[in-house]
């Protein structure tokens, strides 16, 4: 008998095996002691199908057996109160193949039912961020050695197909990881990755507004961005934001997940940093709803682009107005430097101005700040301020160095790497 895996990790395609194990055992037991009879070459149909019935009737027995001990060795059956479905199915695809052989009708199995007051939120039991789902076609393949190599990235591995087409589910915080596990071996495809943390907290948010349902609506939006008080802003528009971090970088997969959370039909991208488009690109390419991306460079710039954006509207209809308005918009920021200019012009610390993505002030922060706002303001008549991690000016000392006529929208946007990130319109 094999020995029976720890509770601590044993998925439920690990459930299975150790069905087929003990079926196989049994089977090798019975033929093991089974009288020394064989068949001769004029032994009829009927007599080999005899045989073969015997011995998978006990393989079956030994089959209801290892189905019955799944939740003594999946804490998630246990407390569930069911069986594994694998396990139990392999049991029905047995007694239909005995059967077939003794040409009667298939043995009466213990039906299994779900508890009627079974209520486990999906994926909410993983401890892992995202499930992902994808396809790998190709030559040979074999799903065998792929199983343990998933299992080290994350939970509620299952690997099911033939030697051309596997579909592949797992639960990680690594989707490209586990992608690039399967990328020499075949093609891989139809990407399906959701965000279970965004998930629950969508469901517990439902949950507390009495089950009443969101509204879907045409078109929703998704944008990168950093900064606790940028973030706010983004989602006082409906936007669903995408965390950049630190370095305004997120990957694929987590653009991916954050297209499938939205809640629209089809979905607009703002990925907000050069850095990012490529990215947010890719994941417009593999979401199985329709998804555009806008090239935005900065969060300002996304913001407010957004004015023109229409929920009503599909998502080819809001690239095009969404695009016009940000090429319409003058960006620019102020940020310390990280390390002193190979040029000499300025030392780390001392202020950086940008102005179009060009590089044209430097030094002292109240200096370069009202220079950068001559480049960019002048002849506006709205600039968007938006302060980051503890500037080196006030919001007066901002509004004090606008050019003149120009009004001043002035947020705390709390985003590391940029003093001020500024939008002239």
């Amino acid at each position: 008998m094999p020995s029976r895996p720890s509770d601590k990790k044993f998925p439920s395609q690990s459930v299975q095996r150790y069905s087929l194990e003990a079926m196989s055992a049994r089977v090798a037991h019975d033929l093991a002691h089974m009288d020394r009879r064989r068949l001769g070459p004029d032994a009829t149909a009927e007599e080999q199908d005899a045989l073969l019935a015997e011995v998978l009737e006990s393989a079956l027995e030994a089959g209801k057996e290892a189905v019955e001990r799944g939740p003594e060795q999946l804490a998630v059956l246990r407390e569930s109160g069911v069986v594994d479905a694998g396990a139990y199915g392999l049991t029905v695809i047995l007694a239909g193949c005995l059967a077939g052989l003794r040409g009667a009708a298939a043995a009466q199995l213990e039906h299994q039912y779900a508890p009627a007051a079974l209520h486990r939120p999906e994926h909410e039991s993983s401890s892992f961020r995202y499930c992902t789902n994808f396809a790998v076609t190709g030559e040979h393949l074999d799903a065998g050695p792929f199983t343990a190599l998933l299992e080290d990235l994350g939970d509620s591995v299952l690997v099911v197909g033939d030697d051309r087409t596997l579909r592949v589910h797992v639960h990680t915080d690594e989707p490209d990881r586990a992608v690039a596990l399967f990328e020499d071996v075949g093609e891989v495809s139809r990407f399906d990755v959701a965000d279970m943390h965004e998930q629950v907290a969508d469901r517990s948010a439902r949950l507390a507004a009495d089950g009443a349902a969101t509204e879907r609506t045409n078109c929703a939006v998704v944008a990168v961005a950093s900064g606790p008080g940028v973030k706010r802003l983004y989602e006082e528009l409906g936007v669903l934001v995408v965390d950049g971090g630190a370095t305004m970088n997120p990957s694929t997969y987590e653009l991916l997940a954050g297209i499938h959370a939205a809640p629209g039909a089809e979905v607009l991208v703002l990925p907000n940093s050069p850095n990012v488009i490529l990215a947010a690109e890719r994941a417009a390419e593999l979401s199985e709803k329709p998804a555009r991306v806008v090239p935005t460079t900065a969060p300002q710039e996304g913001l407010a682009a957004l004015l023109a954006f229409n929920p009503d509207q599909g998502c080819d209809a809001n690239e095009a107005v969404v695009h016009k308005a940000a090429e319409a918009l003058r960006l620019g920021g102020v940020a310390p430097a990280a390390r002193d200019d190979a040029q000499g012009r300025f030392s780390a610390g001392d202020a950086l101005g940008y102005a179009g993505g060009e590089l044209v002030a430097w030094g002292d922060p109240s200096e370069t700040l009202a220079a950068t706002l001559a480049q960019i303001a002048a002849g506006a008549e709205l600039l968007t301020c938006i302060a980051g991690e503890q500037p080196p000016l006030d919001r007066a000392g901002v509004e004090a160095r606008a050019p003149a006529g120009v009004e001043v929208e002035y947020h705390e946007g709390g985003q590391p790497a940029w003093w001020w990130l500024l939008c002239a319109e």
